[in-house]
Order: structure tokens, then C-alpha cells, then sequence
């Protein structure tokens, strides 16, 4: 009964001793075969990278999906400074906001920039941006930017300042715009960030939040594209 049982257990493992190389020898043709086919498909130029369409739906899905998980885990260790979100630190950055962010994703009573239509994929609407996204996330985006799209990174502007700019996108959510606009004075009266854009000449309906003085405004002439121009 034990030799027999031996024998059994012998004729198991040399079974599996033939199967697993014919396995690990289909599983790298299929690779290099799925591998062969991507080579192909892009050189064939058929797929579209033109911002005038859409990526497919497959396509969309992963992006999302390895640009959402990239986030987490980039972020996962970074720890929000105390009074980040604190009124003197919103004050101070929604003057840097207007100016640097607003052109592309709009502010409480400030619309986009006829530019930003044109970009795929398109600025999302960062009033509710705290709610798909941690502090944390959100800090790591603004300071790193996003690869493949018109998102720079802003780290030059200072951790500081970029903490401050998640505080303020924290109160952007049912924000209205003479309250955003109060913020915008009130930033302008501590001597913040004067000017709605930085990119040449502002379009007319970027020129200041709702009710702003124009006082408050550079004209329009006295800036050129390249007078801190680097951002989107």
C-alpha cells in the first residue's frame, strides 16, 4: 500500500515537473505575442491622439485608473501642515488661484478661458475637487502636475503657498461668487497677487471676479506673455 501510495505521489510530481515549463512557455508567447500586436497597432498610426476626440472608453477607464492610483500612492505619507486651511492662508491664495489657475478651471463667478475648451482632457471644475481627492492627493497633484496633460507642476511657488491653495479649494464647494469676489478683495487689500492671469492680455471675461475694481487690475497692455508666463 505504501509503495503503491509512493508511487502515486512519484507520478504526480513528475507530471508537474512536464507541465509547469509548457506553461510558463505559453504564458511568454502569449506575452510576446500581445506585446507584438501593441508594437504593431502603434506603428500602424491608427489610433487618434488628436485633442479634437475622445480617448476609447477602455482607454479612458485605464488612464483613470493608473492616474488615480498613481495619486494614492504617491500621497499616501504626505501629512498636511497645521492651519493649512486657515482664513489668513485662504486669503493669501486666492489671489495666487485667479491668477495661475482660474484661466483653465474657473472660480466662483470666473468663467474658463476659450482656451481651455480646446484641451482634452479637459481642466476639471475644481469646486469639487476635495471631495474626490484627500488634502493630501491634492497637494501632490498641484505641486507635481500631471503627465499627459495641461496640469504643470507648480512646486516653485513654494509648499507653502500650494498648502494654501488646498485650503481654498477646500471652501470652493457651494462657494458663491460675491463671496469668492470678497476673498479676491480682500486678498488685493494685504497686498496679494493683483492680476487674474499672467498669460499676455486677459480675455474679457477673465478680467477680475464679479464686481472687482478695476483699480485693482493691471491693464491689459502693460503685460506681455513672457511676464511670469509659465503657467497654464
Amino acid at each position: 500500500m505504501m509503495e503503491a501510495t509512493e508511487q502515486r505521489r512519484d507520478t504526480t510530481t513528475l507530471a508537474h515537473r512536464k507541465v509547469w515549463p509548457v506553461v510558463v512557455a505559453t504564458a511568454g508567447a502569449i506575452a510576446a505575442l500581445g506585446l507584438f500586436l501593441a508594437l504593431g497597432f502603434a506603428f500602424t498610426g491608427l489610433y487618434d491622439v488628436g485633442a479634437s476626440t475622445r480617448h476609447w472608453p477602455i482607454t479612458e477607464w485605464y488612464l483613470n485608473l493608473v492616474r488615480t492610483s498613481s495619486i494614492r500612492a504617491h500621497a499616501a505619507k504626505i501629512e498636511a501642515p497645521p492651519a493649512y486651511n486657515g482664513e489668513a492662508n485662504i486669503r493669501r491664495a486666492v489671489g495666487h488661484y485667479t491668477e495661475h489657475c482660474a484661466i483653465c478651471h474657473g472660480a466662483p463667478g470666473v468663467e474658463r478661458n476659450e482656451v481651455a475648451a480646446g484641451m482634452y482632457p479637459q481642466p476639471p471644475d475644481l469646486t469639487e475637487v476635495s471631495r474626490r481627492y484627500s488634502p493630501s492627493e491634492v497637494f501632490w497633484i498641484i505641486r507635481n502636475g500631471i503627465k499627459m496633460s495641461a496640469m504643470p507642476s507648480m512646486a516653485d511657488d513654494g509648499d507653502d503657498m500650494l498648502w494654501a491653495t488646498v485650503g481654498l479649494l477646500e471652501k470652493l464647494s457651494g462657494m458663491s461668487a460675491e463671496a469668492f469676489n470678497d476673498l479676491w478683495m480682500a486678498s488685493q487689500a494685504q497686498g496679494g497677487h493683483g492680476h487674474m492671469m499672467n498669460m499676455g492680455n486677459p480675455a474679457p471675461d477673465m478680467a477680475a471676479p464679479a464686481g472687482a475694481s478695476p483699480s485693482n487690475q493691471a491693464p491689459p497692455s502693460s503685460r506681455s506673455p513672457q511676464e511670469g508666463g509659465h503657467r497654464h
